[in-house]
């Protein structure tokens, strides 16, 4: 009789088995299965001051990895559309969806999809983008009066995930609340900073405040790295600067290897339109964002490599 049962019973199971797959074999463990699913990455690029190469980062190395095969989203999260001028759109306060209309419906419980569907996302050269306008800076206070103001945004892209490699938030140079939901919804930071007095001095709070984020609210963020931009690698002041930072740092945070060096033809590129890769594509300054990439690329393959538990070989 008890093996007649137990027969019986993995019949069963099997039946419930192919009801929920047509192809059991193929059944894997769930945490497994999501961990395969979520293999977007996302960065915010972030600094305080002004002026320190925030868009210009986003917009070449989202652009990069773009060139390595990477599925890649840009979003800018800064009122002044900044990084949305940069992606070819001039006039970005006649934009009928951006960024604002995206985090308004996930505060008032309407649907996302209906709203993506609408043309929120615009293409430009290897990448997708979600732009913004002015509009943004009525979202941010309104995030003052909204039930978990601090992870809206992170609610807001969360269905896209599953459709990006790489995820880049371009931040407005304050450490407001759109700043904070750019920190929430991040897995890493990256923090580009010119080799002078004033923004060296900055990094102790924006430091600060990664920190306390991390602490009360998104444990699983790291710091990628401080990215040295726009270097004049001839004056004396650059060179002291960027050796101090490394040497004060680079125990506790990594300083990229590589550095942004100060061009012309970089500055160009906002008016034409264009990313450095298409503007200038044999300069010194593409080819410092496509090391940049490499580097960071380089950086989520070792976060992928995990010790072994005892007993594994």
């Amino acid at each position: 009789m008890q093996s007649k049962y137990c027969g019986l019973h993995a019949m069963k199971v099997k039946t419930r088995l192919t009801k929920l797959d047509p192809y059991p074999s193929r059944q894997i463990n769930v945490k497994e299965e999501n961990a395969l699913e979520d293999k977007c990455k996302v960065i915010a690029v972030a600094n305080q001051k002004g002026g320190v190469g925030k868009t210009t980062t986003a917009v070449n190395l989202g652009v990069a990895l773009g060139h390595m095969g990477k599925n890649v989203l840009l979003i800018d999260a800064d009122p002044q559309g900044s990084l949305t001028r940069s992606c070819a759109i001039y006039d970005p306060d006649e934009l009928e969806i951006t960024l604002s209309e995206l985090m308004a419906s996930e505060m008032t419980g309407e649907d996302k999809e209906y709203i993506l569907n609408k043309n929120a996302i615009k293409h430009f050269e290897t990448i997708d983008l979600i732009p913004s306008n002015i509009s943004l800076s009525g979202t941010e206070t309104a995030l003052f009066n909204c039930m978990s103001r601090e992870s809206v945004l992170k609610r807001t892209i969360e269905p896209l995930r599953k459709h990006y490699d790489v995820i880049l938030i371009d931040c407005m140079p304050s450490l407001g609340m759109m700043t904070i939901n750019a920190l929430v919804a991040a897995d890493s930071v990256i923090i580009p900073c010119e080799p002078s007095f004033l923004s060296v001095k900055g990094l102790d709070l924006l430091l600060h405040s990664i920190s306390r984020v991390k602490r009360q609210i998104n444990p699983k963020l790291k710091i990628d790295g401080v990215l040295m931009t726009m270097v004049d690698s001839r004056t004396n002041n650059a060179r002291d600067i960027t050796a101090a930072l490394r040497n004060a740092m680079g125990i506790n945070i990594n300083v990229f290897n590589i550095e942004i060096p100060r061009s012309v033809r970089a500055t160009e590129c906002p008016n034409a339109g264009e990313s450095i890769f298409v503007h200038d594509p044999g300069g010194k300054v593409a080819t410092a964002y496509a090391q940049l990439a490499k580097e960071v690329t380089g950086l989520e393959r070792k976060a992928q490599v995990r010790p072994r538990p005892y007993g594994i070989r």
